[in-house]
């Protein structure tokens, strides 16, 4: 296929292609790379998905538990990480003490 010289775009619209579902805001959020890593390492492992969907839940989650305090809740899900993938090593460290 050969490129025009000239495109009409008189008709073009602004704007995602696809369009977003009801109920769905897109964004620009900036997160830690280990943060994303350690999201779409979870979702690989799981046998695929959308890394984005698992912080949605992750963050929904926090919402429907009543929005404990931060840093216990984050502690418990840690807790849990460690406890249920004792095997897998992880490039974050945690400082003693801080669990």
């Amino acid at each position: 296929m050969k490129m025009k010289k000239f495109y009409d775009f008189s008709k073009g619209r602004r704007g995602a292609v696809v369009p977003l579902p009801p109920g769905k805001t897109r964004i620009t959020i900036r997160l830690d790379n280990e943060i994303i890593d350690w999201f779409r390492d979870k979702v690989e492992a799981r046998g695929g998905g959308s890394y984005q969907t698992m912080i949605n839940n992750v963050l929904r989650d926090y919402i429907q538990r009543g929005g404990e305090g931060f840093e216990s809740y984050l502690r418990k899900i840690v807790r849990d990480e460690l406890k249920n993938g004792s095997e897998e090593t992880s490039d974050l460290s945690i400082p003693p003490g801080r669990l």
